[in-house]
């Protein structure tokens, strides 16, 4: 039997799974059954740490629902942040955490209600998000992709995993839910993609509906706040201080000129869950 501990960052949940001086792996077949809602414990992922790091304070590696492994994840990261400060192997001084898309800064507040997340620098290039497209490798701004028949404008951007941002003024569950999975999978995103569909509000708010690559239609992500927030201040439509409404709550955004992205928000307690072996 293995112990899970369950958290939520604006609903989109992960169970923290801690292998202390166990060597553990889980198959694809073991996290699609342990992530399942109806057959295990239920998440939209596993977060595997603290794991040993050469370059960090901690490691993590970032288990989807699909069996596949995420290179970031906002939420992932915020929720791991308060479970090391839960467990005291982390106070209320900045630390360092090693995951797949690169180094990550963060810090709890003293409540551990507010958690911070220095994610990175987002890179709107081709050959870094990556895209497979037409002509010179480029910044991708504004580009069509067609889609069930549907000619749509996107934007991809990376933050350490992928994404395609599409704006919009109709947001709705039903078109993500819809188009999600086709922009995921479409040919232009090698190593797919996650997908926001972006609504700007003002200069300092956004909203945004999410189809997480390998997760599904999903209440809050904050790498994927952070990519539409960085697309809503290249399209000069934003300025620095943003924030994102999602069907889950809301995240703080900072962005500068270079586009280095600063997230703040929540992550709450859930239960800690103890998985019997006849589950898997």
């Amino acid at each position: 039997m293995n112990a899970f501990e369950k958290y939520h960052a604006l609903g989109n949940d992960y169970l923290v799974y801690d292998p202390k001086d166990e060597i553990r792996e889980f198959t694809q077949e073991e996290t699609i059954r342990i992530c399942h809602r109806n057959f295990g414990l239920g998440s939209d992922g596993i977060l595997l740490g603290p794991l040993p790091s050469e370059k960090a304070d901690f490691g993590l590696r970032i288990l989807n629902p699909d069996g596949s492994e995420a290179e970031k994840s906002g939420n992932g990261l915020r929720i791991f942040a308060r479970y090391l400060r839960d467990s005291g192997k982390a106070g209320t001084s900045p630390f360092t955490v090693d995951t797949l898309g690169g180094i990550v800064t963060c810090e709890v507040s003293e409540d551990a209600s507010v958690i911070s997340v220095e994610m990175g620098q987002v890179s709107f290039h081709s050959d870094v998000v990556p895209v497979n497209l037409e002509g010179d490798a480029r910044e991708v701004l504004d580009e069509p992709i067609e889609v069930e028949g549907q000619s749509l404008k996107y934007y991809a951007a990376t933050i350490g995993n992928p994404h395609c941002v599409i704006p919009t003024e109709d947001l709705s569950e039903k078109l993500t839910r819809d188009l999600g999975p086709l922009l995921e999978n479409h040919p232009n995103f090698p190593n797919r993609t996650n997908v926001q569909f972006l609504k700007i509000i003002d200069r300092n708010r956004i909203r945004i509906e999410i189809w997480e690559r390998g997760a599904g239609y999903t209440l809050a992500s904050g790498s994927s706040s952070s990519a539409a927030g960085a697309v809503a201040r290249k399209m000069g439509a934003c300025d620095e201080q943003i924030t994102v409404e999602m069907p889950g709550g809301e995240i703080g955004l900072m962005i500068d000129d270079a586009f280095n992205v600063r997230m703040t928000g929540p992550a709450t307690r859930v239960a800690t869950m103890v998985l019997d072996n006849e589950c898997l």
